[in-house]
């Protein structure tokens, strides 16, 4: 006979479920939902890796991993510390750049926008904006000295102006600098600022599918900066890449030792510190959804404890008979145990398969249904992005199936229990 033998008999007895209609009917309904809760898991969880990706690396197309600035945004010496800097180690690439809110004008239509003037040869260095501009690869077409201006497709779209078209752009000559995570501008008191009127020529426009990039940015040359707004050389900081995205922590200090020399206060921030409350509030949406549905999973893997509670009932003669012949209680428990956890095995199998199916290709979908229908799943003024791809977590896909097939084999004990506790005389009476 196959060993152990409680494995056997549990095999058996899943087999032999199909001669009671019933007890199949919520075996199947068991399997169904385990399967169903994790395919709606595996998918979510995966959208939502996708959109902290996304989010993450259209912060850092625009920006850069570390950001060096004086305490007043108005850092100088550029030059010397973009050098210092470029020796400490994980930095592969540093390049200044000026930030600075101004208006926008066109006709009627006026605009806040976030002026960031770079210098286009290193830039390409740091963020990836110029891999989204059209005409490609637009970034060298500010020159010093042409007055060239790049806006946001969707700053472009505003003011109703397309490439050729020339902007006015008006400023106050005093007006403070602004971090890159600033989200409206500031203003400073007419009486203490004189204003600035410069025509710029639009050149090209970008797309970087965040809402607040697209509609509110724009670049210029960083000499053509420093020209406009009387600057004297000084710049609003450096923008400094790393070898990986992730060393922020310890680069940042690296870079405040080399910076301890200069009499001048600054300030070093970071990707993460700049967007940690963005990213804790994603990690608790997926905290939240996972417990939701996995809530979900619980409910269909506690429908087990019906379906063996009956099996338990139907099959008492079964289990006096195998009592009188030796087998223990723990033994009995186990029969039962080994039953309802194959079930909770093919309802996990079932939903990781085709939740992994639907993940890779729930992109696909979501934009056939868009194209379909007319209509926008993600509006850009609500998620800042209106599109994501799907992000599969081998840890999260490991967690679900964990996580189910635990909560079915907890569902299992109670009625293994009572199966133990059947005492062999009074089931075999009426016999």
């Amino acid at each position: 006979m196959f060993k152990p033998l409680s494995i056997f008999m549990g095999l058996r007895y899943t087999k032999a479920k199909r001669d009671n209609h019933f007890i199949s009917f919520i075996s199947l309904a068991s399997v169904i939902g385990i399967a169903l809760g994790i395919i709606v898991l595996i998918t979510v969880l995966s959208l939502m890796n996708g959109y902290e990706s996304g989010m993450r690396e259209r912060y850092l197309g625009m920006f850069s991993h570390v950001t060096l600035s004086d305490a007043d945004w108005n850092l100088p010496r550029w030059q010397k510390r973009r050098e210092q800097i470029l020796e400490t180690k994980d930095v592969v690439a540093v390049a200044p750049f000026i930030e600075k809110q101004v208006m926008l004008k066109e006709g009627n239509q006026v605009q806040a926008t976030f002026l960031q003037a770079v210098l286009p040869k290193l830039e390409k260095d740091i963020s990836t904006v110029n891999q989204h501009m059209t005409p490609a690869n637009s970034l060298d077409k500010l020159k010093a000295g042409d007055y060239n201006i790049i806006l946001g497709e969707t700053l472009a779209k505003n003011l109703e102006v397309s490439i050729g078209d020339s902007i006015t752009l008006l400023s106050l000559n005093k007006q403070s600098f602004s971090s890159a995570n600033t989200t409206m501008p500031q203003t400073t008191p007419a009486d203490e600022t004189s204003p600035i009127l410069k025509d710029f020529t639009v050149v090209a426009t970008f797309k970087v599918d965040k809402q607040i990039y697209d509609s509110a940015y724009a670049f210029v040359h960083l000499d053509d900066a420093l020209e406009t707004f009387n600057l004297n050389g000084n710049i609003t900081g450096l923008h400094i890449q790393l070898d990986d995205a992730f060393k922020v922590k310890e680069a940042s200090f690296a870079i405040a030792d080399t910076q301890d020399k200069y009499k001048e206060e600054y300030v070093i921030t970071n990707w993460k510190t700049s967007n940690a409350n963005l990213f804790k509030v994603i990690q608790l949406q997926k905290s939240m959804l996972f417990l939701v549905v996995l809530l979900i999973i619980a409910v269909a893997a506690f429908n087990l404890v019906s379906t063996l509670i009956m099996m338990v009932t139907e099959k008492q003669s079964d289990i006096a008979i195998l009592r009188t012949m030796g087998m223990s209680p723990a033994q009995v428990m186990r029969i039962f145990v080994v039953q309802g956890s194959l079930l909770g095995l093919l309802g996990t199998i079932i939903g990781v398969v085709i939740g992994l199916l639907v993940a890779n290709n729930v992109t696909d979908v979501v934009h056939g249904l868009e194209q379909l229908f007319n209509f926008s799943l993600l509006k850009a003024e609500v998620h800042e992005i209106t599109d994501i791809d799907a992000e599969i977590n081998p840890y999260d896909v490991l967690l679900i199936a964990v996580s189910a097939i635990t909560l079915s084999i907890l569902a299992t004990l109670f009625p293994a229990w009572q199966a133990a506790k059947v005492p062999p005389a009074e089931a075999l009476r009426y016999e």
